[in-house]
């Protein structure tokens, strides 16, 4: 508790990596084990090959959340700076993604979507700016 008090990554940074690293794991959950739920999306799931896949990017979510869940512990804040660009970019990827090929049930319309990206991507760029500018300040005065 005290390396998080003691932190140079703000609350509302960490409050926010928990958000991203919850919605991470939500979806290692249906890569893993619901793959109706996947069916759902739109997303079909027929032999193998496509099971492979699934696996893959369940695999690839789950190293994110665990990445996540490390650097919260450690509250490092070059590792989080880390770990907040991973985010960037796969958000950044998916503002463009989730428009133009829209799942089945999404939620929002491809507009919508669009533009919610664009705002938690927003949100995470200046997270990254934050943490930079304390490491940086931090590394100045020599903590």
């Amino acid at each position: 508790m005290q390396k998080f008090l003691k932190s140079d990554i703000p609350i509302w940074v960490n409050v926010l990596q928990v958000l991203l690293t919850l919605i991470m794991l939500g979806q290692v959950y249906m890569y893993f084990f619901d793959h109706d739920l996947l069916a759902a999306t739109g997303v079909t799931v027929n032999g193998t090959p496509d099971l492979n896949l699934v696996y893959e990017m369940g695999g690839r979510t789950l190293t994110m959340a665990a990445a996540s869940i490390f650097v919260m512990i450690t509250q490092n804040a070059r590792q989080f700076l880390v770990v907040l660009f991973m985010n960037i970019l796969r958000e950044g990827t998916e503002t463009i993604i989730d428009p133009l090929f829209p799942i089945a049930n999404a939620p929002a319309s491809p507009a919508m979507d669009f533009g919610m990206h664009v705002v938690v991507v927003a949100i995470e760029i200046l997270a990254c700016v934050v943490v930079w500018k304390r490491l940086k300040k931090s590394s100045q005065t020599g903590n």
